[in-house]
């Protein structure tokens, strides 16, 4: 027994283990539950008794030295690999690869369009936060508790009291505008705003808007209608039509709905402009005197007027988009449409 374990020892301590087939052949032949090893533990009951004890030490100490030396090995050739790998890693003769460059999102391109046609009629740029409480995004806009008009934006509460929210509209930031400043005030305010709303190729439940407020001495509904009818022009081309509707809005009156031809369809009826030719791309109106004097303002001095746009919906019209989810699905082969756009 004491002959098999010094041959078994010398062939562990001989054993060639330079690579990955050799290191399994060795575990096989020792360290398995059929190896050689194996095999000298049942041989252990042949033993004489008085011997048993030392010859049991002895196949241990050959069992932890076999398992040393194969752990040992294995560790060496995982690093030897990994060292290969590295080394490897770049083919310094391929052919360089030239920087690519990235665009701009086609909802920032507009985005940034729209403050670049405000600005040049005298309008800046506010902004304001996007959980908000109820005063700021209906009370002082002349939404009275469990008034109906709350209904038409289905709402993100985050509190119980439904004290806390996610804005519905950058309305939000008129009210703070007209709260820290006196007229004359002239300011769009873009942003992102959210509502329950249903996905769709028309509709998400979050989107860009981007709000205007003009409040001063004498301001009237041809003001309004001056503005929009500059923006649109600039924005699409002159060559545009444009209609007002009447409507209601809680925080302006008189109220109106603003639409310009399709310029997908050109007229002929799609589905962005609902088989009608035209589109709605935003509300306007006279802010409602309730407002001003929830804000601050004095509106037997002075009035104004404010409007509200889907930046989404303007950015399908400009570049003739039929899908609105594709702004937030970040398909490269989307974007990449956009690289050579100013």
């Amino acid at each position: 027994m004491v002959e098999n374990i010094q041959r078994v020892a010398q062939e562990i301590e001989a054993a060639q283990l330079g690579s990955a087939a050799e290191l399994e052949q060795f575990r096989i032949a020792y360290i398995g539950r059929k190896g050689a090893i194996a095999a000298l533990f049942d041989d252990l009951k042949s033993v004489a008794p008085e011997q048993r004890r030392q010859v049991g030490q002895e196949l241990n100490q050959l069992k932890n030295r076999a398992q040393a030396r194969f752990d040992e090995a294995q560790e060496q050739l995982t690093n030897a690999s990994a060292g290969a790998e590295a080394e490897n890693a770049f083919d310094f003769t391929l052919p360089p690869i030239p920087n690519t460059l990235g665009t701009r999102h086609p909802l920032s391109l507009v985005r940034a369009e729209i403050v670049r046609i405000f600005e040049r009629i005298g309008f800046n740029v506010a902004d304001g936060p996007e959980i908000e409480d109820d005063w700021h995004n209906f009370t002082a806009l002349n939404f009275p508790e469990n008034h109906p008009a709350r209904e038409m934006q289905d709402t993100f509460f985050l509190s119980e009291d439904r004290d806390k929210l996610l804005r519905t509209h950058t309305s939000n930031v008129q009210v703070r505008l007209m709260e820290n400043n006196q007229p004359p005030l002239r300011s769009i305010m873009p942003g992102r705003v959210y509502r329950n709303e249903a996905i769709s190729a028309r509709a998400h439940m979050v989107f860009q808007q981007v709000e205007g407020l003009y409040v001063n001495k004498g301001v009237s509904f041809k003001d309004l209608k001056e503005t929009l009818y500059y923006f649109a022009k600039e924005m699409f081309g002159q060559e545009t039509k444009i209609r007002f509707r009447p409507s209601f809005f809680p925080f302006t009156e008189p109220s109106a709905e603003i639409d310009i031809s399709c310029l997908i369809c050109k007229g002929e009826g799609c589905n962005i402009c609902k088989q009608s030719g035209w589109v709605e791309i935003g509300g306007a109106g006279m802010v409602d005197p309730n407002v001003l004097d929830n804000c601050g303002i004095d509106s037997t001095v002075y009035t104004g007027f404010a409007f509200g746009m889907g930046i989404e919906r303007i950015t399908m019209l400009r570049y003739q988009i039929r899908d609105l989810r594709l702004f937030t699905e970040n398909d490269v082969r989307f974007l990449r449409q956009f690289k050579g756009v100013i």
